[in-house]
C-alpha cells in the first residue's frame, strides 16, 4: 500500500537501453556495437548445434516451438530487457534458414557478406531516409553516384538514372508503369486521368518464362493479367525473336504494345533471351523495351559472364537485384531507365512539406521523384561498401565460383546413373530429375521427386529447390553460395539420391 503523499510504487520492467541511448547518440552507438555483439555470439552459439541448412522440424512442430518460447507472444505487455532479445536471438539462429550452409541451394536467395551486412546495421542506426535531401544528405548523394556507376556498367549515357527498390518485382512495377504512361501519353496523362474510356488495349510480350511479376504488374496497373502476351521460347530457353516480331505484327488492331520484356536469367534455367534481336524488334516496333536482369544483372561484374549481356545497353530499362548475384541482405534491387526523364512522366510530383521547387532549384532535392515509395532507408550504404571493399573483380570472382559449381554439378548429374540433366547451366542454377528404380509412370516419377525434396526438408539435411517443365516435376539447385565446394555438390547428389532411394522403398512396403 503506498503513504499517503506518495506516489504508488511501480515495479520498473528491466529495458534493453537507458531512455536517453537512441542509437545514433554516441553513447547509443555504442551500446548498438556491444549488443550486435551478444546477439551474433549467441546466434553463432545455436548455429554451431546445426546439422543442415533447415531445422529438423516439420512446419507445424517449428510453429508449436515458437508458441512454447513465447508464450506471451512478440508483443508483451511488459519487456524482457536484454535476456529476451538474447533468446530470440539463440532461437531464431537455430529455427531460421542457414543460408551459408553450402547444402541451401533452393532459390535465388544468398548468404548476406558480413560487410554488407554490417555497414546495414549503420544505415538502420542513422535510419537517414533518401526521399529528402535534409532527410538523409549524404544517402542521397550515395545513392545517386550508385546509380550512375551502374547505369555505366550497363552500357548508358549521361542522359541515364536509376532508383533503388526493394526487389525485382518492384523495379519490375514502376519499369512497367513507365512504360503503360510512356505509351499512352500521347493521348492522355494517365497519371491524372486514369484509365477509364481508353479505346485501345495496352499489351505487353514477354517470354512465356518470364517472372510472374510481369502479370502481377499488369493486374497492379489497371490492365489485367490478359495484357500479357507470352512469347514462345526454344529449346534453349529463350525467347523466339521471330515470334516476337510475329505477334507484334499480327495484333489486334485496338491493341497498343507498351512494353517488350526480355529476361536475362530466368528462375528456373538461368537462361537469357538473345537480347540485341529483340531489341532490334522493339526499336522497329517503337515499342519499350525492359529487360529483368534482376538474376543475371549481375553479370556486368565477371568479365567471364558479361558477354551474355550484350544488347543490355540498347534497353529502355534494366532490372537488377543486388540482394541476388551482388551477395546483398534484402533488400536492394535497382531499376535503371536509359533517360531519366522517364521518372518525370510517373513519379515526378513535388510536396510542398517534402519537396518544394526553391529547395530543389537550389540544389536541395531528395530522391522522393524516382520512387514509388516515400520513406526509403539508405540501402545504397550496404552495396557501396561492399563494392569499395570487394571491388567489381572481387564480386565477379564470386559469381564465376558459383557458375563454376554449377558447371560442375551439371557434370556430375549427367554421370549419375539415377539423375537426368533437364538443361545445361548458363549461370548458377542446375535443373534435374530424379529417376526411380522401381516405376517410369510419369505420375509416380513427379510423386516421387516431390516427396524426396520434402524429405530433405523434414530432416533438414539440403535445402534444393522444385518447379516443373511441360508439367514435370524437377529438383534443381540454385548456386549462390562461393564458398561452396565441388564435394559439398556431391554430397548434395547423393543426398538426393538416397531420399529418392527412401520414398522408393517407403512406397513399396506401402503397397507390398
Amino acid at each position: 500500500m503506498s503513504m499517503p503523499g506518495h506516489a504508488p510504487t511501480v515495479p520498473v520492467p528491466p529495458t534493453l537501453l537507458e531512455p536517453d541511448l537512441l542509437a545514433a547518440d554516441p553513447a547509443g552507438l555504442a551500446d548498438v556495437g556491444r549488443l550486435v555483439t551478444e546477439l551474433t555470439r549467441e546466434a553463432a552459439g545455436a548455429l554451431r548445434r546445426r546439422t543442415g541448412p533447415l531445422p529438423t522440424q516439420t512446419p507445424g512442430q517449428l510453429a508449436a516451438l515458437v508458441d512454447r518460447q513465447f508464450p506471451d507472444g512478440p508483443i508483451p505487455r511488459h519487456g524482457g530487457g536484454r535476456a529476451a532479445v538474447l533468446a530470440l536471438a539463440r532461437a531464431y539462429a537455430a529455427g531460421t534458414v542457414d543460408l551459408a550452409d553450402p547444402r541451401a541451394a533452393a532459390h535465388l536467395q544468398p548468404p548476406s557478406l558480413s560487410v554488407a551486412a554490417a555497414a546495414d546495421v549503420l544505415a538502420s542506426v542513422f535510419n537517414a531516409s533518401v526521399d529528402t535531401w535534409d532527410s538523409g544528405p549524404y544517402a542521397v548523394e550515395l545513392e545517386r553516384r550508385l546509380i550512375a556507376a551502374l547505369t555505366e556498367l550497363a552500357g548508358y549515357g549521361p542522359a541515364a538514372g536509376g532508383v533503388l527498390t526493394p526487389g525485382g518485382s518492384a523495379s519490375n512495377l514502376q519499369a512497367l508503369l513507365i512504360a503503360r504512361d510512356t505509351a499512352l501519353r500521347p493521348g492522355r496523362d494517365v497519371r491524372t486521368a486514369g484509365l477509364s474510356g481508353l479505346t485501345v488495349r495496352p499489351v505487353l510480350y514477354c517470354s512465356e518464362l518470364a517472372h510472374f511479376s510481369m502479370a502481377r504488374a499488369a493486374a497492379l496497373l489497371g490492365l489485367g493479367e490478359d495484357a500479357v502476351r507470352p512469347v514462345p521460347a526454344d529449346e534453349h530457353h529463350r525467347m523466339r525473336p521471330e515470334e516476337l516480331d510475329r505477334a507484334l505484327r499480327t495484333r489486334a488492331a485496338d491493341e497498343l504494345p507498351i512494353a517488350v520484356v526480355a529476361t536475362a536469367g530466368t528462375t528456373d534455367y538461368g537462361s537469357i533471351d538473345p537480347l540485341p534481336q529483340l531489341a532490334a524488334i522493339a526499336r522497329d516496333h517503337g515499342v519499350h523495351l525492359h529487360v529483368d536482369a534482376a538474376y543475371g544483372g549481375g553479370a556486368l561484374f565477371s568479365e567471364r559472364m558479361r558477354p551474355l549481356l550484350d544488347g543490355i545497353e540498347h534497353a529502355d530499362s534494366i532490372t537488377i537485384d543486388l540482394h541476388k548475384t551482388a551477395w546483398q541482405p534484402a533488400a536492394a534491387s535497382a531499376l535503371l531507365l536509359r533517360d531519366r526523364a522517364g521518372f518525370a512522366v510517373t513519379t515526378g510530383l513535388r510536396v510542398a512539406y517534402l519537396n518544394p521547387e526553391d529547395d530543389g532549384e537550389a540544389g536541395y532535392d531528395g530522391l522522393l521523384g524516382h520512387s514509388l515509395q516515400t520513406t526509403r532507408r539508405a540501402d545504397a550504404l550496404k552495396v557501396a561498401a561492399t563494392f569499395l571493399a570487394l571491388g567489381r573483380e572481387g564480386v565477379g570472382a564470386m559469381l564465376d565460383a558459383c557458375h563454376d559449381l554449377a558447371r560442375h554439378a551439371a557434370r556430375a548429374v549427367s554421370a549419375h546413373p539415377r539423375l537426368d540433366l533437364t538443361t545445361e547451366p548458363v549461370l548458377t542454377t542446375v535443373v534435374f530429375r530424379y529417376r526411380p528404380r522401381t516405376t517410369t509412370d510419369p505420375a509416380a516419377v513427379d510423386a516421387i521427386n516431390g516427396a524426396l525434396r520434402r524429405r530433405l526438408l523434414r530432416e533438414g539435411s539440403a535445402l534444393i529447390g522444385r518447379t516443373e517443365t511441360a508439367g514435370a516435376v524437377q529438383l534443381k539447385l540454385t548456386l549462390l553460395n562461393p564458398q561452396a565446394r565441388a564435394s559439398d555438390i556431391d554430397e548434395m547428389l547423393a543426398a538426393v539420391d538416397a531420399a529418392g532411394g527412401a520414398e522408393e522403398a517407403e512406397e513399396e512396403h506401402h503397397h507390398g
